[in-house]
């Protein structure tokens, strides 16, 4: 039943990526070059979404699907990590035009070049994840 549920929200998430049109490279292009508010406004408008889903959690202490309950802890500030991975996947966002969502679009829509960007993606994971205790994190 989980299985489903998580299926149809993320046919309906990847619904409003490409309705949005999050996943368009030249929507990231024009964001990097200040030329247009549009990813900025989706961006923001996301961010103020989870912040206020968040603020609703930690509000009226609600359950997860499971019935266990949630809470949202702060992650450790770690500078050189958070700095690091930020230039890579800043870097991968600014090559390829997508970030990891709009990645499975782009793939799913059959396109060759996000086939080989999502490789590359879970290339990267799987490296980070053989390195991940020997990084200065």
């Amino acid at each position: 039943m989980k299985a489903l549920l998580y299926l149809i929200l993320g046919i309906f998430f990847g619904t409003i990526l490409i309705a949005s049109q999050a996943f368009h490279w030249n929507r990231i292009n024009e964001m990097f070059h200040f030329e247009s508010f549009h990813m900025f406004g989706l961006l923001g408008s996301a961010i103020a979404t989870g912040a206020l889903g968040v603020w609703i959690i930690k509000r009226f202490k609600l359950p997860s699907i499971s019935g266990k309950p949630l809470a949202p802890k702060r992650k450790p500030l770690q500078p050189v990590g958070n700095s690091v991975g930020g230039l890579f996947f800043g870097l991968g966002w600014g090559i390829t035009g997508a970030c990891t969502a709009p990645l499975f679009i782009v793939a799913g829509l059959n396109w060759q070049i996000g086939l080989v960007c999502l490789g590359g993606a879970l290339l990267g994971t799987l490296i980070f994840g053989l390195l991940k205790n020997k990084l200065p994190l």
